[in-house]
């Protein structure tokens, strides 16, 4: 059998070799080209690995029988679900219907109610429109109240005079301006009526507003302390707002002025007299009446205090019409155009001009009262020299408040006014001196030194210069400024010096005019604002110094006895004098040996006591130094006539040396 067996495999593995051959190699083909790096296998090994299967024949064979069962066993566990899920739909369907069935007997009932309930709903919807429509008229009822009608504690807020002017009357105010300009919207409809309405009330209500505020204004500046540095606020917001009615601005700083004015005035008279014009006496004040006994301090105290107060008047008002002058200048302009017809001047507000002309019109008063104190105590004294000084103070004070409040103001005016009287005073005094002195005139003084009336008028000329030099003068114009006080303080004099030198002879005339200019231009010379008169006085001293050399030249001539040779020679003063006619000079009678001879010994005494004759020739003369160069000069010239005269001699005895050379050839 079992041979039986083998031979039958042998036959069997021969006959099935080249198959299993085949399918073999196509396994391994089949395994080969299988890629392991597919999920799907990737997924089988790793079921297989959690089996944990044997790899043998009978769980190969196995394999396949197992993997369909629990395939069945699957789907039976699905079937049997499914079941379920099954059941559980005919229940849910049941319940729709049944839902189905209870919504439609209820839309039944709807369609019922809206058919009964239909004309109370429609009545409901009619009510809701015409509560909105009330709604809404109530809403632009209460905005138009709110917007264009002024309550009764408003109005009288705005119009009532008892009641105070404070933010409320402000914020009122604008409220009402703001109602008067949107009025103009209301009269763009059809029906005017209620613009129109609104617009006269508003208007009356401003105007009522503007004049409380302008009363209100005229009761605090009763009371206003300038000197206060913290002026209330609401006073400046009180004139921007006021300044929107021109009228009623200007009517109010009229009225500032009128009473600043009075204020000032007192205060100014209780400076003087240390007592108000209600006879209150002011203790802490020291009157300047009883401590100025000077005139220039008088007047000087008097124009520092206006000054003083002048400039505190300008800084107190200077938050009302520079800090705000914007704000003013828009009020006023907007004003201008709700009053075309008013008469106010078209030029634009200038806050600084206003105000230099409001402290202007406060300092009115004052003016003239310094008008009349001060062209009294100029009348009242008769002294040149202070009556310039005060002059001076005057224009001192004149440029300074010309500075602080401009070419036009009253008080500037004022001191213009007294600075021509005081210098009328002063040209009055001097001619009033140069009489008296013209009246007295006798002549020179014996030693020919200045006259005493002539060192008088110097000496006030000192103090007259050195008064104008420290005033405060441009430079440009302090030389042409002067002129006039040269013309009346000094010119004069000097021409009586000029008439008094009439009368004598040279040299002593041209000795007493050097002294008098000498000591002129001494006085003068320290000041270059007097430089043209210097120069005068240099040309007129070289005329007069030049003739004194010539009066020194001819005493040495005279003197020396040269002269009578010098006379006799002025005809051959020619270098080019023929010879024939220099043979001639020994035939003159001046060069006949006794005229010679005592010419010789004219000059021999002459010589030794030259210098001593020379300086008691000119001993007069104030400046020993111009006398030294006068003599100097005049003997230089001495000495040129002395070598003249030698050449002339010894050109003689040239041409009688020639002469003699002809007769011997």
């Amino acid at each position: 059998m079992s041979d039986l067996l083998e031979g039958y495999d042998d036959r069997l593995a021969s006959s099935s070799l080249p198959q299993r051959s085949n399918a073999l190699s196509n396994k391994i083909t089949s395994v080969l080209s299988a890629s392991y790096a597919d999920l799907e296998v990737t997924e089988v090994l790793k079921t297989l690995d959690a089996k944990e299967i044997q790899n043998n024949a009978e769980t190969r064979r196995m394999l396949q029988l197992d993997v369909q069962k629990e395939v069945l066993e699957c789907n039976g566990g699905i079937i049997k679900e499914f079941g379920h899920v099954a059941e559980q739909l005919k229940r849910i369907g049941s319940t729709i219907a049944s839902l189905n069935k209870s919504c439609e007997e209820m839309r039944q009932h709807v369609v019922a109610a809206r058919q009964e309930n239909a004309p109370v709903l429609e009545e409901a919807s009619a009510l809701l429109v015409q509560k909105h429509d009330l709604e809404t008229k109530k809403q632009l009822l209460d905005a138009f109240n709110k917007h264009f009608v002024v309550s009764e504690d408003e109005l009288a807020v705005l119009t009532d005079i008892s009641e105070a002017v404070d933010e409320r009357f402000f914020a009122v105010l604008k409220r009402v301006k703001q109602i008067h300009t949107d009025c103009q919207v209301l009269l763009g409809n059809e029906n005017q009526r209620l613009g129109l309405e609104l617009m006269d009330q508003s208007s009356r209500n401003l105007n009522n507003a503007y004049q409380k505020l302008y009363r209100w204004i005229q009761r605090e500046f009763k009371t206003l302390n300038l000197e206060n540095p913290r002026i209330s606020g609401i006073i400046r917001r009180a004139l921007r707002v006021l300044a929107e009615r021109p009228t009623l601005f200007q009517s109010c700083l009229d009225y500032f002025a009128e009473a600043r004015e009075h204020v000032l005035a007192d205060a100014f008279y209780s400076a003087l007299t240390g007592s108000s014009t209600d006879h209150e006496q002011n203790r802490m004040t020291k009157p300047i009446e009883f401590y100025a006994h000077d005139p220039l301090r008088y007047v000087g105290d008097m124009l520092a205090w206006t000054h003083s107060t002048a400039v505190s008047e300008r800084e107190a008002l200077e938050s009302f019409f520079v800090s705000d002058g914007d704000e003013m200048a828009k009020g006023i302009q907007a004003g201008r155009d709700s009053e075309p017809w008013s008469n106010i001047d078209e030029e634009a507000f200038d806050g600084r001009k206003a105000l230099g002309e409001l402290v202007n019109r406060n300092l009115a008063g004052v003016a003239r009262a310094i008008r009349q104190r001060v062209e009294q105590a100029i009348r009242n004294h008769d002294d040149p020299v202070l009556t310039y000084k005060i002059a001076n103070l005057i224009s001192f004070y004149r440029l300074t408040f010309t500075k602080l409040l401009g070419t036009d103001s009253s008080i500037q005016e004022t001191l213009s006014a007294l600075d021509e009287s005081a210098l009328g005073q002063f040209r009055s005094i001097m001619k009033d001196q140069v009489v008296s002195i013209q009246a007295d005139l006798n002549g020179p003084p014996p030693t020919l030194h200045t006259p005493e009336f002539l060192n008088d008028a110097l000496n006030q000329l000192a103090a007259l210069t050195k008064s104008y030099h420290s005033a405060l003068i441009p430079a440009q114009s302090r030389a042409a400024d002067f002129q006039p006080i040269i013309d009346a303080a000094f010119t004069p004099f000097l021409l009586a010096c000029e008439n008094l030198a009439q009368n004598i002879e040279p040299p002593a005339r041209d000795i007493f005019l050097t002294n008098c200019l000498i000591t002129s231009k001494t006085t003068l010379s320290p000041y270059d604002f007097v430089t043209a008169q210097l120069s005068s006085l240099d040309s007129m001293l070289e005329i007069h110094l030049g003739a004194l050399s010539s009066q020194q030249h001819a005493f040495f001539r005279h003197t020396s006895g040269l002269h009578l040779l010098l006379v006799a020679l002025a005809p051959f003063a020619d270098p080019q004098t023929p010879s024939s006619s220099l043979l001639t000079i020994p035939s003159l009678p001046a060069f006949q040996p006794d005229s010679l001879s005592a010419t010789s010994q004219t000059l021999d005494a002459f010589l030794p006591s030259a210098l001593m004759d020379a300086t008691e020739f000119l001993k007069e003369l104030g400046s020993a130094k111009l006398a030294a160069e006068i003599t100097a000069e005049a003997a230089e010239r001495f000495c040129a006539d002395f070598e003249f005269v030698e050449e002339r001699l010894s050109a003689v005895d040239r041409a009688r040396e020639e002469e003699q050379a002809k007769k011997e050839e």
